[in-house]
């Protein structure tokens, strides 16, 4: 006979019960009971740790985001660290994409915020990969600090964001390393000789 799953564990299971319920049948249809169910709990258990379905979906996919952390060490190399991020970010992207696009048009619904608002509440405490990048990439002589103005500074991030929403996809590494060699690095890095 097993006990009963409290803490983190039960926790684990009601985020991977909403997750499989987001996946399978999106927002739209998400039930607290139905996440419930999945989980093999009730669901007064979901309602004394979420306060609705968009708190509870929003706490499930950062758990499933959680599992493709767009992290990058110092590789010595800015167009390195840059490619290997936006891998990353790729491949996050190909297991959220589709979900993702169809919570966060019922989330905004359902909260009256917008997508932006959405993404700084799934990025909320994460920090920026690519500002970490950029400043290493400075450091190391490799960037322009002073061409880095706010459009620059977040011209990779916001290609990628634009092709992950108009597509429903990430894009492929040919893409990736074009906006890096021909747009962001000749906008963005020193000029040498």
């Amino acid at each position: 006979m097993t006990g009963r799953r409290r803490g983190a564990d039960l926790e684990q299971a009601i985020l991977e019960a909403a997750w499989s319920e987001l996946s399978e049948r999106g927002y739209a249809y998400l039930t607290m009971d139905a996440v419930a169910a999945r989980a093999g709990t009730s669901r007064p258990v979901l309602a004394r740790r979420w306060d609705g379905r968009a708190a509870l979906a929003t706490a499930a996919l950062r758990r499933r985001m959680a599992d493709y952390p767009v992290d990058v060490p110092d590789r010595g190399d800015v167009r390195t660290e840059l490619a290997e991020m936006l891998g990353l970010a790729a491949e996050r992207a190909t297991a959220l994409a589709a979900t993702f696009a169809l919570f966060s048009t019922e989330y905004a619904r359902d909260k009256g915020g917008t997508p932006s608002d959405l993404r700084a509440t799934l990025l909320a405490g994460e920090t920026s990969s690519l500002a970490s990048i950029l400043e290493r990439g400075v450091a190391r002589g490799e960037i322009d600090a002073n061409k880095l103005t706010p459009p620059i500074a977040s011209l990779l991030a916001d290609l990628f964001r634009h092709h992950a929403l108009m597509t429903w996809s990430a894009p492929d590494e040919d893409l990736r390393a074009a906006w890096i060699d021909t747009i962001f690095l000749p906008l963005a890095s020193v000029r040498v000789g």
